[in-house]
């Protein structure tokens, strides 16, 4: 668990005049990092390199937020596919799990949220043991990209039949066809029939499209949340291939890693750990005119940078009640009031901005702040005053200088 913790300690100073084993198994991993250089950008980005398809022809993938894997899973076809067969499932055909799948993810702590994934895509490499050429009777020729359009009814296979999609763009050979069709949400069956007799065939592999919508990263906790969802595959399964189409492994199992880098930074300006407390306008108005302050006060900017949740606490040298105070050598003492103001963007429970939020020893109000975008060094203040009331009692102690250290703490475990 990473917690991120950052802290000022100031001294104050009122100065009067001073798988199962069968499975083929793949690992997906995104990542959130914030970027300075994009900060409205509060995603997750997909770290696994794609396979196939999406690797041969990215500009076909990433406007949709495609990528691609290969299973290495062999299909092969159990009997012949008949020409002109009126069964779907005993010819060509696809059918995935294209609709949306929610997956918990579950971080080391025991924290979970849900990334939803679906299949979009699905790509074969068709082989035969004879030329298509030959499959076709000589129809085509020695021309084998023919040869292999007029084998299926409705084109090659780079022609998708509905409802998947072509991208029209497919690799051939004599014995082999590698083609890949997008995939609808919530789409059924796409079938290509046969016009001639096909004695064998088989999917030497096949190629996957996957989409995937992540959490917000910004209400996570730093750390890896981890999650997995297992594809059964085969006849009637969630990779289905058709009746004839048999493959040498039933499961295909995907395990997540969403790993979260939050950022949480706080700038001090020079000397903005020293803080003095005066009047409005100064002391000159009491020094040279006799008329008394009405409270002492000072706000200290600091700059914070912030992807996380995050609490503020409060710790000090003297403390009364559940605020920190300020005291004299002989003993007297004062209580200090200290708020803070949070850059736009960050809000505090029932999504409030943070305007003067009072600190407490105890942390009360403090507890939760979210961020609801990248705060990427935009300023804050520090509000530390002495009310009125207690502003009196200082000058009528006799003493010249009240000092106290109070220590305010930005820290990302909230839990």
């Amino acid at each position: 668990m990473i917690n991120l913790y950052r802290s000022l300690t100031v001294m104050l100073m009122a100065g009067l005049a001073t798988l199962p084993a069968s499975a083929a198994v793949k690992e997906i991993e995104a990542l959130f990092r914030p970027d300075s250089a994009n900060p409205q950008s509060n995603e997750f980005i997909n770290q696994t390199p794609s396979e196939g398809f999406c690797l041969q022809l990215p500009n076909q993938c990433k406007p949709e937020g495609l990528f691609s894997l290969v299973a290495p899973i062999v299909f092969n076809a159990k009997d012949p596919i008949r020409a002109f067969h009126t069964d779907p499932r005993q010819g060509g055909m696809a059918k995935v799990p294209s609709h949306w799948q929610r997956i918990v993810v579950t971080h080391e702590s025991g924290d979970t949220d849900v990334l939803e994934v679906r299949i979009a895509g699905i790509g074969h490499e068709a082989g035969l043991f004879e030329p298509v050429t030959d499959i076709v009777e000589k129809q085509a020729g020695d021309d084998f990209s023919l040869a292999w359009s007029i084998l299926w009814t409705g084109g090659s296979w780079r022609e998708a039949p509905a409802p998947c999609l072509g991208v029209g763009s497919a690799t051939a050979g004599p014995n082999g066809y590698n083609s890949f069709w997008k995939v609808p949400v919530n789409a059924g069956v796409c079938a290509k029939q046969a016009r001639f007799l096909i004695p064998a065939f088989y999917f030497r592999y096949f190629v996957y499209g996957y989409q995937l919508r992540t959490p917000n990263p910004l209400a996570m906790k730093s750390g890896r949340y981890l999650g997995s969802i297992e594809y059964t595959v085969g006849p009637g399964k969630d990779f289905d291939m058709g009746d004839l189409m048999m493959p040498n492994d039933n499961l295909l199992q995907l395990n997540f890693t969403l790993t979260v880098e939050h950022m949480l930074k706080v700038e001090i300006p020079p000397g903005g750990n020293k803080v003095e407390l005066t009047p409005e306008g100064g002391w000159q108005a009491w020094l040279n005119q006799g008329r008394k302050p009405t409270r002492l006060f000072r706000d200290q900017t600091f700059n914070l940078w912030t992807s996380s949740q995050f609490k503020m606490q409060m710790q000090c040298q003297y403390t009364l009640g559940d605020t920190c105070a300020l005291h004299e050598p002989d003993g007297h003492a004062v209580p200090l009031q200290v708020a803070v103001t949070l850059p736009s963007g960050l809000t505090s429970a029932g999504n409030r901005p943070v305007i003067r939020q009072p600190l407490r020893v105890s942390g009360v109000g403090t507890e939760l702040f979210e961020a609801g975008i990248y705060i990427d060094r935009k300023p804050g203040v520090l509000h530390f005053g002495v009310e009125q009331a207690d502003v009196e009692r200082m000058l009528s102690s006799g003493a010249s200088t009240y000092k106290g250290t109070v220590t305010v703490i930005w820290d990302s475990e909230v839990g």
